[in-house]
């Protein structure tokens, strides 16, 4: 499965190559559409109606991130001290949201 990065911050490209979730010759696109993300895992803050295109989407959390650095470009080094972390998420279109059913076999709707 191909994996691409949507972002426009370089810090996080190089982020995910040294800690080898992607090679260094990763597609990096700054914004996505459905026939990029489509069947592909992706990495990045992807909106969810196009997040669902996507096979997997991967997104870098911050958890510790200062409110001074929120909306500016890190470093690597500034990511690790941050707590960053790659999770995971599958992103599916719900047609009718009346019929999903918990994994307890509960409709609450």
């Amino acid at each position: 499965m191909e994996t691409i990065v949507i972002s426009r911050h370089i810090g996080l490209v190089q982020w995910l190559v040294l800690h080898g979730h992607v090679n260094p010759d990763v597609t990096v696109l700054a914004h996505a559409t459905p026939e990029v993300m489509r069947g592909r895992k992706v990495i990045g803050v992807i909106p969810m109606h196009l997040a669902c295109h996507a096979r997997e989407v991967w997104s870098v959390d911050l958890p510790n991130l200062p409110l001074e650095l929120r909306g500016k470009e890190l470093t690597p080094e500034q990511m690790d001290q941050c707590g960053a972390c790659l999770v995971g998420y599958k992103v599916m279109t719900i047609e009718n949201w009346h019929d999903i059913i918990d994994e307890t076999g509960v409709n609450y709707y």
